[in-house]
């Protein structure tokens, strides 16, 4: 049996953390580890997560952080911890489970049959599918991608999706050895740092790497860290994006094609 762990960072989350649902959850899947990254919450939630641990102490960590540090280093922290020790696959999940525990145990079968190193939750509004999604995010996430897509030369529909599962190799370590030098966007320099990882290792392109798993449903939950005041933040994460890494993602795809030629 392969053994998963799902990191879930949280901030503040007292209102929206539904313990029931993460415990049903390590009932469904004996496979699954829970590891909480507290991001030096200011009210409740991490007396909260001590108690839901003390339900299930052996399949449920909790890793404080002193102080706030952003969502991207509270993922990090809690990858980098859990990718060290004996789990064949290591990924993240929201706090509020807009993207179900069910949900995401199903990228493991993935990893599993096919040859790929990362599986990302992607909310693709199809018939038959539940997707509920809030008009304003949603049309941020297509800038989002759509950016992603231009700087990474990568085609890829949902970057900001907080369902993401990587198998547990050295590759994915490095990825997560060092903090990211953005926050919001963290997502795209995960990929980012994946495509050069992947080239100056000599693997095949990285998009044969990666899955895009349309999920069943999906829904916008209330009390999003998003807000409209930190949209220039958002844009100086990008302008950091661009800077850091499209002019070693330029050169690795001038080098592929003077190869193909």
């Amino acid at each position: 049996m392969n053994k998963t762990a799902i990191i879930v960072p949280c901030y503040n989350e007292t209102k929206r953390l539904k313990e029931n649902l993460f415990l049903e959850g390590l009932q469904r899947y004996e496979e699954m580890t829970l590891v909480f990254v507290d991001d030096g919450s200011k009210d409740r939630t991490l007396d909260m997560l001590h108690s839901l641990a003390n339900q299930n102490s052996k399949r449920i960590k909790v890793i404080p952080l002193t102080q706030n540090s952003g969502k991207a280093e509270a993922v990090r922290r809690g990858m980098v911890n859990a990718l060290e020790e004996d789990f064949n696959f290591v990924g993240y999940l929201d706090a509020d489970l807009s993207t179900s525990v069910d949900a995401i145990m199903e990228f493991p079968r993935i990893l599993e049959l096919a040859n790929v190193e990362m599986v990302m939750g992607s909310r693709v509004k199809l018939l038959g599918k539940d997707i509920e999604r809030n008009v304003g995010r949603h049309y941020l996430g297509r800038f989002f991608a759509t950016y992603a897509s231009i700087c990474l030369k990568l085609a890829v529909y949902d970057t900001q999706c907080g369902a993401k599962l990587f198998k547990n190799t050295p590759r994915i370590k490095s990825i997560f050895s060092e903090r990211f030098l953005t926050n919001w966007v963290f997502d795209v320099e995960i990929l980012a740092r994946y495509i050069i990882a992947t080239h100056y290792e000599g693997s095949k392109d990285p998009s044969g790497l990666i899955v895009e798993k349309p999920l069943n449903a999906w829904k916008d939950i209330g009390g999003s860290k998003l807000k409209l005041p930190q949209v220039p933040t958002i844009l100086k994460d990008m302008v950091v994006l661009a800077y850091s890494y499209s002019p070693t993602i330029y050169k690795i795809n001038k080098d592929s094609q003077n190869k193909r030629s």
